[in-house]
């Protein structure tokens, strides 16, 4: 196998989607790359390198230096750019023998309301790598279709590789954080105004003996502000709970022992946090838009609306509807779509495509 590099430029926060898709992605090519004695692929790591893998030796490390030269190029055969905003691809005129293969897992910008000078300017970014790309992967069908309707792919290919899920280990650790006195709603992601998690804010007035906990970092914090502001309004600002980041064994513990996964978010890419949570069998309520009924599938309950009656109504009857069924079986069948050995092989023909 020629030489691969994945550009991990921006894995700087180890809590992100991005970190785990990078370090998840090259685990896996790496394993199949040693099962058929191929070379390696690469990563390039940030200066202050947060990962923690077996083969850290073989990983290149940027330094202030490559902006000028860039001898790891010279033998390099396929540069991956693993995000539509990331900030390095080969010079094709320096290295006009690197294959360039971008991943865009979404644009949401265009979804969440932002203003039409900053749409145009993330727009012109992505189209800026996506021309100095040969072949483009989406994490999901609905980031296909946006990428082919507001980008202009010249005819490169445009595949679509979900993200695979890896199993969460069936620990029951305590959690050291918050424990919960009563039964709890679970909300997984940062906590800005695209997460939309206010609305679920109803649900704990119509049910009182129910905690809404929120795992993630306060990302917006005049969001943070406005939401328990509405929680005091609504006299329900004891039940909600904001813990921020939890370790990895915390999380487990919530995703295991909550009531119902709620995720009413206005945008996404994918939306890992659900199916993680839906491999523990948990009744999920997601909103209806963008990439989340492809993930959560006929397997999860969707929001048509974000009025406190359409959100405590689809609250009620699914709640009902799962606890009087089987369909927590059919919930962790669900996730079984997300593997990452087969995410893996997928983007390794990707790779093997351009290069032969």
């Amino acid at each position: 196998m020629p030489r691969i590099i994945l550009d991990c430029d921006l894995m700087k926060f180890p809590h992100s989607g991005l970190y785990h898709y990078c370090q998840n992605l090259t685990q896996h090519i790496n394993s199949l790359l040693t099962e058929e004695n191929q070379g390696l692929m690469q990563m390039y790591l940030p200066p202050r390198k947060k990962l923690r893998l077996i083969e850290e030796p073989h990983h290149l490390i940027e330094r202030k230096w490559h902006k000028f030269m860039q001898p790891f190029l010279k033998d390099c055969q396929l540069w991956h750019a693993p995000f539509q905003a990331g900030r390095i691809v080969p010079n094709k005129r320096k290295f006009p023998h690197v294959k360039v293969v971008l991943t865009i897992h979404d644009l949401n910008f265009l979804h969440e309301g932002k203003p039409a000078n900053y749409q145009e300017k993330s727009l012109a970014r992505t189209q800026s790598l996506i021309d100095q790309s040969d072949a483009i992967i989406c994490i999901s069908e609905f980031t296909r279709n946006d990428v082919l309707t507001h980008c202009t792919t010249a005819g490169k290919p445009v595949h679509v590789i979900y993200n695979g899920l890896n199993p969460l280990p069936q620990v029951d650790d305590d959690v050291t954080t918050y424990k919960p006195g009563r039964e709890f709603l679970l909300g997984l992601g940062y906590l800005n105004q695209k997460k939309n998690y206010h609305v679920l804010l109803p649900l704990l007035q119509s049910n009182p003996d129910l905690d809404l906990i929120i795992l993630g970092h306060p990302d917006d914090p005049d969001y943070v502000v406005s939401m328990r502001n509405y929680a005091q309004k609504l006299g329900v600002s004891d039940r909600l709970q904001l813990p921020g980041t939890v370790s990895e064994a915390e999380k487990i513990w919530y995703l295991r022992h909550c009531k119902a996964f709620l995720h009413p978010s206005l945008a996404e890419g994918f939306g890992l946090p659900v199916i993680e949570a839906m491999q523990f069998g948990k009744p999920v309520f997601l909103s209806g838009l963008t990439s989340l009924p492809e993930v959560g599938g006929d397997s999860a309950f969707y929001f048509p609306d974000f009025s406190e009656i359409s959100v405590q109504e689809v609250y009620r009857q699914g709640m009902k509807t799962y606890e009087t069924s089987t369909m927590a079986e059919s919930i962790i069948e669900n996730t079984k779509r997300f593997n990452w050995e087969k995410s893996a092989r997928q983007y390794l023909a990707v790779y093997q495509s351009l290069m032969s």
